[in-house]
């Protein structure tokens, strides 16, 4: 772990992106310029119809025009892979890894595989996927087996071609929260090539630790971070501010743990203002990353290196931590519908 920061050594800054799935009303070429222009460091790239499909012809041409992009607008990427219905175009996320269908398994193993080669070509710092809800008559050992089974042979190919694999806790996913990526992660051996993506928000949603906390606890295995802001209990990503994460302690748990990818925004639903939503969401980071350091900075180092805590931050107070209202998971009244 990177150590504390101190005056002669101050802690880098962490470097933000915006998901494309938060812009799907932009060409991307124009989404990228836009990123650039208000001052992101990347893009988290959802792999979609409206901006790299892919399923149509020509994938490693246009990936190319993609890379090109990149490297002309100075944006580093994350491939992510949960487009809503790149595969099944009349059911949402469909088909996952757990699916009982074999063939239907292969066609999201194969996605997944596609991602990893475009990741590859892109100089992506990862490939972000997710399990999928458990179907309905399927036990959960089933569906570990089936998951462990998909994401094995996808982590062959990320580690052949040297692509992190982060795979996210979804609320209402079989693999819903951090013990399930332990879970998982265990049970395939602990490969070097399998890490996590975790989403700020989900944490706040369902774990029973906070945000900042969770960030702490899964730093040797952090590849992504997504962020956004949400309430307890309800997976809903929405604007910062509108939700009830205390900011500064999170940034600080990323700048301590020593996290080098990218810190990407994530706002599915707000693609109708997503311009706007791009713009104020690097400004409230920015502010929110500046009380963390000024934080960091007025804290005292104590004989034996620990710190006590340095002055409140301004922003609102951390939210309790206790088990989310009836499931270990979201509002199974409203998850489907938000993400």
């Amino acid at each position: 772990m990177t150590p504390y920061p101190t005056a002669d050594r101050p802690a880098p800054a962490l470097r933000y992106a915006y998901g494309t799935n938060g812009l799907a009303d932009l060409r991307l070429d124009d989404a990228l310029a836009l990123l650039a222009d208000l001052g992101y460091a990347g893009v988290g790239l959802t792999l979609d119809h409206m901006h790299l499909d892919p399923l149509a012809p020509h994938l490693a041409a246009r990936t190319a025009r993609v890379a090109r992009a990149l490297e002309r607008y100075g944006l580093t990427v994350t491939v992510e892979t949960g487009a809503r219905y790149v595969l099944d175009p009349r059911r949402k996320h469909h088909p996952t890894l757990l699916d009982a269908r074999p063939e239907a398994r292969s066609a999201r193993t194969g996605l997944l595989l596609t991602a990893v080669r475009v990741a590859a070509d892109l100089g992506a710092h990862a490939v972000h996927c997710f399990s999928g809800p458990l179907p309905h008559g399927t036990a959960p050992q089933e569906g570990w087996a089936r998951l462990a089974a998909g994401i094995g042979t996808v982590l062959d190919a990320a580690d052949a071609a040297g692509v992190p694999l982060a795979v996210e806790p979804e609320p209402g996913h079989l693999l819903s929260d951090l013990d399930g990526f332990h879970r998982l992660r265990t049970a395939l051996g602990d490969p070097a090539a399998l890490g996590l993506t975790l989403d700020v928000g989900h944490c706040q949603c369902l774990e029973p630790l906070p945000p900042d906390a969770c960030v702490r606890a899964a730093a040797p295995w952090l590849r992504h971070v997504q962020i956004e802001d949400m309430r307890r209990g309800v997976h809903e990503h929405l604007p910062f501010g509108a939700g009830e994460i205390d900011f500064p302690p999170v940034l600080a748990a990323l700048r301590d743990a020593g996290y080098e990818g990218l810190v990407t925004v994530e706002l599915p639903r707000d693609s109708h203002a997503g311009p706007d939503r791009a713009a104020e969401s690097i400004r409230f980071l920015t502010r929110a990353e500046t009380a963390a350091a000024a934080q960091a900075a007025g804290a005292v180092r104590t004989p034996d290196g620990a710190r006590t805590a340095g002055p409140p931050c301004a922003q609102r107070p951390a939210q309790a931590a206790g088990p989310a209202p009836g499931v270990p998971g979201a509002d199974p009244a409203r998850e489907g519908a938000r993400c």
